[in-house]
């Protein structure tokens, strides 16, 4: 009698060790009594009626999936390989469950085929330099898709975008010709703008002749202050036309009073 009570005591406890399951924090446990959804339980300490009920644990945490790396041919057909890092988690157990059979395959097999179908209708510029915009679309439709299965895309990041030698010579050359370009436009703009400026110097030095005069002097100085030299000094014309005006008026004295 003894040994049938603890045969039953044994039973008793091995069923209910069966059944007493614990669960973290972080995780869900998704019911089904006689294979039909029953109810989504956690965390903490829960009970599964062995072999009428069945459970499957859930993860709530966020998952990083590096996405492998794809080829794409852009929208300018050149041909560049991309990969990615999709962060995603679940949000709704029980349609992570019952809906799709294995929620990170089907997340993974989703990311690739998008990446190649977003990229794939954008130039290779639009791929380098604007990232931001295209990781927001890959999300977008990640996220529309995904829904159904009660997963949450939370962030879409392309790592990297490793094109051909010969086409990194042609873009190294491209980024070469327009920074020349931007110097000869900032070049000719600079000069347009000294030539306007030496017009309105002109224009403001034919109004008052002696301005001229002061200028020129002011530029001799200047030449004559930074090097040991010697300059000839033109006289003004005016002043070589007041002294021709002197000579003249005193040679007609002169013949006059020899007449005289």
């Amino acid at each position: 009698m003894e040994t049938i009570l603890l045969v039953v005591a044994a039973l008793i406890i091995a069923i209910l060790a069966s059944a007493i399951r614990v669960l973290r924090e972080y995780e869900r446990g998704v019911i089904f009594q006689l294979g039909r959804f029953w109810s989504v339980k956690g965390p903490g300490l829960i009970i599964v009626i062995p072999v009428i009920q069945q459970m499957v644990r859930t993860d709530l945490r966020t998952v990083v999936m590096d996405v492998p790396s794809q080829d794409v041919i852009s929208k300018d057909n050149v041909s560049v390989s991309v990969n990615a890092v999709l962060y995603f988690r679940v949000v709704d157990p029980q349609r992570a469950v019952i809906n799709v059979e294995d929620y990170f395959a089907a997340t993974s097999q989703l990311a690739q085929t998008t990446l190649r179908s977003v990229l794939g209708q954008h130039d290779l510029d639009e791929m380098l330099a604007e990232r931001d915009r295209l990781n927001e679309d890959i999300q977008t439709i990640l996220d529309e898709h995904t829904d159904a299965w009660g997963i949450k895309v939370a962030n879409v990041e392309i790592k990297h975008v490793d094109i051909d030698e010969s086409m990194i010579r042609a873009i190294a050359q491209q980024a070469e010709a327009e920074r020349s370009r931007r110097a000869k436009i900032i070049h000719a703009e600079g000069e347009m703008q000294a030539a306007q400026k030496l017009q309105d110097a002109a224009n403001v030095l034919s109004q008052n002749p002696q301005a001229l005069q002061l200028r020129y002097l002011q530029t001799l100085s200047g030449i004559a202050g930074e090097q040991n030299s010697t300059i000839v000094f033109p006289l003004p014309m005016d002043l070589m036309g007041a002294f021709k005006d002197m000579i003249n008026r005193a040679n007609a004295g002169a013949s006059g009073s020899d007449k005289g």
